[in-house]
Order: C-alpha cells, then sequence, then structure tokens
C-alpha cells in the first residue's frame, strides 16, 4: 500500500491510499473533526465513484472495526502467538529530543534497551527500512521501533534524554 500525506491549509490532512490490489481512496480529515472518504473508479483514477461522510467517533468506530480491534480473523491468530510480547511503535522525533540530529549507532539503542528501529520516515516521505547504525535520526522524521513493552520505555528514554 502506498500513501501520501498532504496539508490542505484552513481545511485539514488529506491522505491517498493506493493498496496493492489497485484500489484508490482519499481520505480527508477535516480540522472539526469530520472524516471523508473517497472511492474512485478502476478505470478512470480521477473519477469519485463513491463518498462515505462521518462524524469523528463514527470515523473512530469504523477504524477499530477495519483495524481488528473488534474481530480478528482466525488466520490472524497464529500470527499474535509469534509476535506474543512484540511492539510495533511509531515515534515522531521533535528538534528538542536528545536523538535528534544522531545516528542510530550513536545512540547504542539495541544494545541499551533491546529494541530494534525498523525503519525511520523522513517527513519528505523518503523512508529507510532496516536502517544501518549510520543513519541520523533527524527532527521531523518517524522512527518505527519494534521491541517488547520495556525495551519500548527504555527506548523514549534513551530518544528523549540519552539514557535508559
Amino acid at each position: 500500500m502506498h500513501v501520501r500525506e498532504s496539508d490542505l491549509p484552513g481545511i485539514g490532512k488529506k491522505f491517498v491510499i493506493e493498496t496493492r490490489g489497485g484500489d484508490k481512496a482519499v481520505v480527508i480529515i477535516h480540522d472539526d473533526g469530520r472524516r471523508e472518504i473517497y472511492h474512485f473508479s478502476y478505470d478512470d483514477a480521477e473519477e469519485s465513484v463513491s463518498m462515505i461522510s462521518m462524524d469523528d467517533d463514527e470515523a473512530r468506530q469504523l477504524a477499530a472495526i477495519v483495524g481488528g480491534l473488534t474481530y480478528k480473523p482466525k488466520a490472524l491468530e497464529t500470527i499474535d502467538i509469534a509476535l506474543d510480547e512484540l511492539i510495533i511503535e511509531w515515534y515522531h522525533i521533535e528538534p528538542n529530543y536528545y536523538g535528534a540530529g544522531k545516528s542510530i549507532g550513536q545512540l547504542d539503542v539495541r544494545q541499551t534497551s533491546g529494541a530494534t528501529i525498523i525503519a525511520v520516515v523522513e517527513k519528505n516521505q523518503g523512508k529507510q527500512i532496516n536502517p544501518g547504525p549510520g543513519v541520523i535520526i533527524t527532527p521531523g522524521s518517524t522512527v518505527v521501533v519494534a521491541g517488547e513493552r520495556q525495551q519500548q520505555r527504555l527506548f523514549k528514554q534513551i530518544l528523549l534524554n540519552g539514557s535508559g
């Protein structure tokens, strides 16, 4: 799946989603909490064939359903067992964080916390999957980290103030 995000000044945010299967949807999140979802035709990627508008609470309920919070397909139960306590977290890097501007190697994340940085997504949407120790964590980027709950806590402390 490919997602593009853009600001809509005075309106909110726009997300264009293209799935592996060729579907295209646009989600607009208005500053007042309303959500609009547009689905586009396979034949004409510019022609919206359907639209739904939701309030914030309706959108959150739909997200819970789609995200599997209300029903888990049988095939996914075995994956949960394999992952057990593994948690994946996304950390948006603020300029005042200790880790901002430092390399993954300088932070010594894996050895100090046990967590693993699995991706770094830059604010320009460039991404590095399985980044090496030389990758610099820049302000405005998002760091995707895998680890157990305690490892995530330690990682966050390293990111914020340099100590676990």
